[in-house]
């Protein structure tokens, strides 16, 4: 629940009702609505580098990583 959020209640009601009815308000919405962040490019991504694998030959690990 964000600080806009306003629950009433009419009648009476001891806290412990007034505490479960928030909580399973509070667990019911909203976190999932927002959009997740977007991912970065991988264009500059390290570990891409690290998965490839090694060429064959002499000094194939050298000239694994030249271009």
């Amino acid at each position: 629940m964000t600080a806009h959020d306003e629950v009433r209640v009419h009648g009476p009601a001891t806290a412990e009702e007034v505490a479960a009815v928030v909580a399973v308000l509070a667990a019911a919405g909203g976190a999932g609505d927002e959009a997740p962040e977007p991912r970065g490019s991988r264009w500059a991504a390290h570990d891409v580098r690290l998965h490839r694998g090694l060429r064959h030959g002499p000094d194939g690990w050298r000239s694994t990583y030249r271009r």
